[in-house]
């Protein structure tokens, strides 16, 4: 019998904004029973734009200001789509991405921002807006670095005097003199004074700017942005090595074209933040504006605003009453002042100094520690009677997703001894990564299964990094892929939900198998208590496949991709990766490996890919059928980004103990060789020869290849050295 709730309602928040960040705090702490809740972002941050100042003139670092949504996506219970979105379709009800099919939603909020990029000649090739901020913040780190050291002047113009340009202006200036280097920084103001502040705030930011050597130009109209200049109308050009656009809010080109109400671009939206006319979508911070009430483009508005919205989307998703938004007519200002100093102003008051920056910190932080401070994940906890061992395992660590949910290979091994010897048309069976039959006309066919508990709640990027999972075992015994048939397990949801989830899953399907040049011929779904996807999938080789055996001494190992993704994953169930790193590893794990099997096939004497037993367990694999040992270089083998520092603070798999007994290693010790993979790399013996054009063919397709040990006589024993000697290294 299920027990969990049934999905009835799709809830999707388009865009990372402040409001957005808020209302997933605000949600993992009360979800709404029968809602899938989906955020759709570019990245795995989003920046906090309190801090950029501060950030930019170096009194932050890059995690101090940027939020990590994927850690809130996983606390809120939510999908997190890594894409853009393009646009609205309001009649059908579903959001437009740039990468991937279409989300539906029943209800949807908009929270975008704005953008900075400016339609002056010569902007978008030589200019860059401070929105989006991630765009901009990265780029100044590299101009920095290079004023630094002396690559390029340090020559900076800011187009816009209004309060978000003086003060990058002024961080920009100070985070030059932190760096020895004499910044030449001009704000350009097209009015007749800079803006967006009263008389005395004014004074004072122009006491602060001459104090950093910055110029300020006004009533300077902007002609052309150059190389290496600021052409101005009537006026002598601007020296600029970098050109930031801070003049004004603009409206996301998309929302823009949209069949959306609006005004100037921006979404029109009423006192409820529903957009006017749509009872089924929001809109909040930058992206949207208030007729009836309108304010200044400040992140204050959209922090006031998500309790509003967070209350206002669940009595849309249930049929309550909304609550209306009254933004307030006055609000503090803060303004860093390049050092850490800042001035406040609020009334027409206005105050400077180092205290108000440290108030200014205090807030900034606080805020943070909001997104930031998440409960762990909850435990099962059961009472009274029970039968012996289930305490035991309830204690252990909660069952990781993907291959870390895998039976160990002893286990698995011994399960296994009854199965028949192959006979007939069957070449091949268990013990390597398929079966190989015999075809009548002459060839041969492989043929594996394999599925996959779910470790993230996108049924989309699920599919993906499934297909190319299941594919490794046909790449693995070089062999084409041909079909693939699908297993799918979906929680129970409505009709319409299915409908929407099974549609999701065989469009991705479909679209990596017919990359790999294969086609999904049909399958099965069911519902459960939990997203599982798999697939069987057929191959096709002339020549006899490649098995694990058959490797030869003196061989080198060659693996495709970095190993880790057990660690990341384990930790991203718990909330303690960064979601910069569990994004960059599951990009790699749906990449299909196609190329890197067309280079290592003809030339590999035994292939496997890394899975479920880990690095060590399919080096055993591969030595045991080949009666050979195997030696290990562990500064050769390559890791995912913060799988090292996870690993190393004792972060693993629930499955990482079984493959620890199960391939033992004399010499060094590493516990990542033991994590499981999920879409692991290939790995193949190929003759030490070949090695070098092995890794230059791989590299000229766009691949990935690392040479990380050496087979040898032996009798299916593993060593892991340090690093390789220094023969070894001129070796390869």
């Amino acid at each position: 019998m299920l027990t969990t709730v049934p999905y009835t309602r799709d809830l999707v928040l388009v865009g990372g904004g402040h409001a957005h960040a808020l209302v997933l705090k605000a949600w993992g702490m009360d979800p709404l029973p029968g809602v899938r809740l989906t955020v759709i972002n570019p990245g795995p941050t989003a920046p906090y734009t309190g801090m950029l100042p501060g950030h930019v003139a170096g009194h932050y670092g890059r995690d101090d200001l940027e939020i990590d949504l994927v850690r809130l996506c996983r606390h809120a219970g939510a999908r997190l789509i890594f894409d853009k979105a393009v646009g609205v379709d309001r009649v059908r009800r579903e959001v437009a991405l740039e990468g991937r099919g279409p989300v539906a939603y029943d209800v949807a909020s908009i929270d975008v921002g704005i953008t900075a990029q400016m339609d002056l000649p010569g902007f978008a090739e030589h200019g860059i807006g401070t929105k989006p901020l991630d765009a901009y913040a990265a780029r100044w780190r590299v101009f920095l670095e290079q004023a630094a050291q002396g690559q390029v002047a340090p020559d900076v113009a800011v187009i816009g005097g209004g309060v978000a340009g003086c003060e990058l202006a002024m961080a920009m200036a100070y985070a030059l003199r932190a760096a020895g280097v004499a910044p030449r920084v001009t704000v350009i103001e097209a009015g007749p004074q800079i803006s967006g502040v009263g008389d005395k705030a004014r004074q004072r930011m122009l006491v602060a700017m001459d104090g950093l050597g910055i110029a300020v130009k006004t009533d300077a109209t902007v002609v052309e942005i150059c190389a290496d200049q600021v052409l101005l109308d009537g006026q002598d050009p601007v020296s600029a090595r970098l050109c930031v656009g801070a003049a004004g809010a603009f409206a996301h080109r998309w929302i823009a074209t949209a069949d959306l109400p609006q005004r100037d671009g921006f979404i029109e939206v009423g006192a409820d933040l529903g957009v006017v006319g749509d009872e089924a979508l929001f809109a909040v911070g930058d992206c949207a504006v208030m007729p009836h009430a309108p304010r200044p483009k400040a992140g204050v508005f959209a922090v006031r605003a998500a309790p509003i919205l967070h209350h206002n989307m669940r009595a849309a998703l249930s049929g309550g009453r909304r609550k209306t938004w009254r933004p307030q007519k006055n609000y503090l200002k803060l303004i860093s002042l390049g050092g850490q100093t800042a001035m406040a102003e609020k009334f027409g008051f206005a105050l400077t100094g180092p205290f108000m920056w440290r108030w200014k910190d205090r807030i900034d932080r606080a805020f943070m520690d909001r997104l930031n401070d998440l409960p762990k994940m909850a435990l099962p906890k059961v009472t009274g009677e029970m039968a012996s061992g289930v305490a035991e395992i309830l204690a252990a660590k909660p069952l990781c997703g993907g291959c870390g949910a895998k039976v160990g290979q002893g286990v698995l091994s011994g399960a296994l001894q009854t199965v028949a010897q192959p006979r007939g048309d069957v070449v091949t069976g268990v013990g390597d990564d398929a079966a190989v039959l015999r075809q009548p006309e002459g060839g041969f066919q492989v043929i594996s299964t394999d599925h996959l508990r779910s470790f993230i709640d996108d049924p989309a990027l699920m599919t993906r990094i499934a297909a190319v999972h299941a594919l490794g075992d046909v790449w693995a015994m070089g062999a084409q892929p041909q079909v693939g048939l699908a297993s799918i397990v979906v929680p129970q949801m409505s009709a319409e939900l299915q409908a929407r989830t099974l549609s999701e899953i065989t469009r991705i399907a479909t679209e990596v198998l017919r990359a790999a040049g294969a086609q999904l011929v049909g399958g099965h779904t069911t519902m459960g208590a939990e997203l599982t996807i798999g697939f069987t999938v057929t191959g096709t080789r002339d020549a006899m496949p490649l098995t694990i055996a058959g490797a030869k001494a003196g061989d080198v190992l060659i693996l495709t991709r970095p190993i880790g993704s057990g660690v990341i994953l384990a930790a991203d169930m718990a909330g303690q990766a960064d979601g910069r790193d569990v994004a960059a590893a599951l990009a790699i794990m749906g990449q299909v490996q196609d190329r890197e099997a067309a280079v290592l096939a003809p030339v590999a004497h035994a292939m496997t890919d890394v899975t479920g037993f880990g690095l060590a367990g399919h080096v055993r694999a591969i030595c045991k059928a080949s009666g050979l040992n195997g030696d290990l270089w562990r500064d050769a083998i390559p890791t995912y980004a913060g799988a090292r520092a996870l690993s190393d603070a004792g972060v693993s798999s629930t499955l990482m103990p079984a493959n620890r007994a199960d391939a033992p290693i004399e010499g060094e010790q590493d516990a990542l060789l033991y994590d499981p993979q999920t879409a692991g790399g290939l790995l193949a013996a190929v003759p030490e020869g070949q090695s070098a054009a092995v890794i230059g063919a791989l590299a000229a397709k766009g691949c990935a290849g690392h040479v990380i040990g050496r087979l040898t006589e032996g009798t299916g024993h593993l060593r892991l050295k340090a690093s390789r000697t220094c023969e070894e290294r001129n070796m390869f």
